[in-house]
C-alpha cells in the first residue's frame, strides 16, 4: 500500500479548488494526459473523468469514478485501468494551522493488479505519489486564486 503526506501552505478550500478542477488533473496527476469529462460534474459522486496514462512506451485509456466526495475533506477515487484492475485512490485534507495536510492513500483494489503489487510496485508508487504530490502543492500555492480550466462537456450516455 501506497501512503504518502504533504503540508501545503494553503487551507483546505485551495486544495480542493483545485483536486475539483477536472481540467487540472494533467496538470498534478504524474503520466496522464488529454483529460475529459466523461459523465457527472467533477468531482460529483459518481463522476468521471477519462484520460490516457503513459507507462514508458505504452499508452493506456483509464477511466477514473468519484465513490466519496466531502468537499474541503475527502476525495475517493476508483482508477481503472482496464485488465489491469482498478485502483482506490483516497485523498484526505486535514487542516494543519492555516495550511493543509494532504493524506494520499492507493492501492489495488480489483482484478489483477492486486495480484502482482509487491514492494517494488510499492517503491514505484512512493516515486510517482511524491512527484504527483509536489506538483499539486505548486499548484495550489502558486496563485491565490485558482483559475478554472474547462474541460468539455461530459459526453452524452
Amino acid at each position: 500500500m501506497a501512503v504518502r503526506h504533504r503540508l501545503i501552505q494553503k487551507p483546505p478550500e485551495a486544495v480542493w479548488d483545485v483536486l475539483s478542477d477536472a481540467g487540472r488533473f494533467e496538470e498534478w496527476v504524474v503520466g496522464t494526459s488529454h483529460a475529459e469529462a466523461d459523465e457527472g460534474r467533477w468531482p460529483d459522486l459518481g463522476a468521471t473523468l477519462r484520460y490516457e496514462i503513459a507507462i514508458g512506451p505504452v499508452t493506456l485509456r483509464n477511466r477514473t469514478i468519484v465513490r466519496r466526495s466531502e468537499p474541503n475533506t475527502v476525495l475517493e477515487l476508483e482508477a481503472d485501468s482496464g485488465a489491469l484492475g482498478t485502483a482506490r485512490i483516497a485523498i484526505e485534507l486535514r487542516p494543519w494551522g492555516e495550511h493543509t495536510l494532504l493524506i494520499l492513500d492507493e492501492h489495488p483494489l480489483r482484478g489483477p493488479g492486486g495480484a502482482l503489487h509487491n514492494g517494488l510496485v510499492d517503491a514505484a508508487q512512493q516515486i510517482r505519489h511524491r512527484a504527483m504530490l509536489r506538483r499539486l502543492a505548486r499548484l495550489c500555492e502558486e496563485t491565490d486564486e485558482p483559475s478554472r480550466t474547462p474541460v468539455g462537456h461530459p459526453r452524452s450516455a
